[in-house]
């Protein structure tokens, strides 16, 4: 399970499609519909919000956002929370600059592989932006982090 703190406008086709999937199945483990994937560490700072599901909401909205801008059609149906005055002001989660760099890295290395075009692309826009749920501080990659 990735949830990328990179902002989904950054994502390929196919990182954006994963990134919904992965988004939904973390919706169902912090709802407690699933059984599955309960101890994975990605969760932790989505469970350590205030809100759980609210924020897990707010973040699969940013992706599906993403998704509408490209013209795919993502269920909007499949998110617990609507997008309204609670998902829309959720407190928004610190990613740190570390993390951020290590997924930057670590998208660049993927696209080089399955979209040299789309990675060519994305590398001229500057430095890599967070989806909207994160506020980026200063800090080493996150202690959930567990990609070499």
């Amino acid at each position: 399970m990735r949830l990328w703190s990179l902002d989904p406008a950054l994502l390929d086709r196919q990182g954006l499609t994963a990134c919904w999937r992965e988004a939904l199945l973390a919706q169902a483990v912090l709802l407690g519909r699933t059984r599955g994937y309960t101890a994975h560490p990605q969760l932790d700072r989505f469970r350590e919000h205030p809100q759980p599901a609210v924020a897990i909401s707010a973040y699969l909205h940013g992706v599906r956002d993403e998704a509408t801008r490209r013209g795919y059609q993502f269920d909007a149906q499949r998110i617990a929370q609507p997008l309204d005055e609670l998902t829309h002001g959720t407190a928004r989660i610190v990613v740190t600059a570390g993390q951020l760099d290590l997924e930057w890295q670590h998208l660049l290395s993927k696209l080089a592989i399955r979209s040299p075009a789309h990675r060519a692309q994305i590398v001229t826009t500057g430095p890599p932006t967070a989806h909207p749920l994160f506020v980026v501080v200063p800090g080493p990659v996150a202690s959930w982090e567990r990609a070499s």
